[in-house]
């Protein structure tokens, strides 16, 4: 593999890295959503409004300005790429 071809998949990998760590953070941020609103539902609510809280979740993080990107943007112990 030429270093220009081993530079071009360290980068699609890192991008592609970068994106799951950002699907991850919405989903867990649609869990805290969902389990938010499931905790004021009364013991007794149909199956239906559990359905309507879990179709209300946005699943694409891109849809989501604050969480597009957000991996790029957390504090966390890993080393500095860049």
């Amino acid at each position: 593999m030429s270093k220009d071809a081993s530079v071009q998949q360290a980068v699609l990998m890192i991008v592609t890295a970068l994106q799951g760590q950002d699907r991850i953070e919405q989903r867990c941020h649609n869990m805290a959503l969902a389990v938010r609103q499931f905790a004021l539902l009364p013991a007794n609510a149909p199956d239906s409004v559990y359905d309507e809280i879990w179709a209300s979740l946005t699943l694409d993080e891109l849809r989501v300005p604050a969480l597009s990107g957000i991996a790029a943007h957390q504090t966390h112990g890993d080393a500095e790429l860049f």
